[in-house]
């Protein structure tokens, strides 16, 4: 639930919507974000830092969506 607040919020600013709206909006782009996740997976042939970026191009979906990839995303 936590998640699906956090695009609640994300989406709400400077954006009324009706109550009965958001629901649709918030599955959109869960969607959305499932959709890029799976596109950067997809390619099987990749080295550790290829793996590395695709990981961080999830957690940058995630926040793309109003989330985040938690304390564990700076890893500079």
């Amino acid at each position: 639930m936590e998640l699906y607040m956090e695009i609640w919020e994300e989406k709400m600013k400077g954006n009324p919507v009706l109550a009965d709206e958001i629901h649709q909006i918030v599955e959109m782009e869960c969607y959305q974000a499932l959709s890029k996740i799976k596109q950067i997976l997809s390619d099987e042939n990749m080295s550790d830092a290829e793996c590395f970026r695709k990981i961080e191009a999830i957690v940058c979906a995630l926040e793309d969506i109003g989330s985040n990839g938690g304390g564990r995303h700076d890893f500079g």
